[in-house]
Formats: C-alpha cells, sequence, structure tokens
C-alpha cells in the first residue's frame, strides 16, 4: 500500500497551496522515537498535548520536541485553570487523530473550533517546523509563514506561549 498524507489534510494543503516536505516511517508515538526520522527533515521538531481543564474546555499545546512543561504554570499562560491530559477517547472524537499522531493540523477536524491552540513562541518565530499530519506514519515540514497560513484559513486564533528559554523549566 502506498504511503500518503491523509486525503483530509492533502486536500486541505493542495486547496490553499500551502507546500510541505514529507516522510514516510513505522508508526511512531514518542519523539525518541520520530527523532531519526525527523533528522532528514528541515525545521525545529515539535512535540504536542491534548490537554483540558477543570470546566472541559480543551486545548492542542505544540511546543519544541525537547521542552518541559511545567503543568502548574502552562493554566495561566493559556486563561484557564487546572489541566489534566485529555483521554484518548475525546481527542479521537474532536480531532480525528490518535495519540502519538497529534499536531497542529488536527485542527482540520476541529470545525466547530472547541479546541484551543496553545504554541511555543520559539516555534511561532521559528522558519521551519514539523509535524504529523494526523497520523503517526509521515511527519511534515512546513514553514511557519504556511502553517500560519494554514491556521487563518482553519479560523483558528492561536495562543503564542512566552516559555522559558530551551534548558529551563518551561512553563
Amino acid at each position: 500500500m502506498e504511503q500518503q498524507i491523509p486525503q483530509v489534510v492533502a486536500d486541505f494543503l493542495q486547496q490553499h497551496d500551502l507546500p510541505c516536505q514529507a516522510v514516510f516511517h513505522p508508526p511512531v508515538h514518542t519523539v525518541e522515537e520520530a527523532m531519526p526520522y525527523w533528522e532528514q527533515l528541515p525545521g525545529l521538531h515539535t512535540k504536542n498535548l491534548f490537554l483540558k481543564d477543570a470546566k472541559g474546555k480543551l486545548f492542542v499545546v505544540t511546543c519544541l520536541a525537547g521542552r518541559s512543561l511545567d503543568m502548574k504554570k502552562l493554566p495561566e499562560l493559556l486563561n484557564s485553570k487546572k489541566l489534566s491530559f485529555g483521554k484518548p477517547e475525546l481527542m479521537q472524537d474532536c480531532l480525528h487523530t490518535q495519540p502519538g499522531a497529534l499536531g497542529p493540523l488536527s485542527l482540520l477536524a476541529d470545525t466547530t473550533h472547541q479546541v484551543t491552540f496553545g504554541i511555543d513562541e520559539a516555534l511561532w518565530n521559528a522558519d521551519f517546523v514539523t509535524c504529523h499530519p494526523m497520523v503517526n506514519t509521515c511527519t511534515v515540514s512546513m514553514a511557519v509563514a504556511d502553517l500560519k497560513a494554514a491556521l487563518a484559513h482553519m479560523g483558528v486564533q492561536p495562543v503564542v506561549l512566552a516559555l522559558a528559554p530551551e534548558g529551563q523549566e518551561a512553563a
């Protein structure tokens, strides 16, 4: 079977003339598993968290792959209260994405805008970033300008997170 970017993602990128470079690989579930495949792609590598607050508000947070997040400080940056990890079933229901495949392009499935997207300022200001296109058997590299355009086409207003410099404890 030929490997390809999920049709919904490929159609969206083509419709909006948003190029990306893709690499296909066996299923990966962690940054560590993915790193050997990511090395061939330009850009800063990402990790993604699916979170839920005490009131049921949902969040996707995308940050640098090696960043440690302080889950006690992160809610303040997202204008929320206590955060916990969202259940895989909830992520599948609202983002059509399985654990290990989450990324900014998963927001394509959030047509009702129930998920708040937070992105690490270091990524927001980079030239290129990598992410999964709703599956964990492919990783794409996109110019951040194209990612910003993609989010705008989706109607997503990201929260840009000013996190501590790499190597220091982050929010």
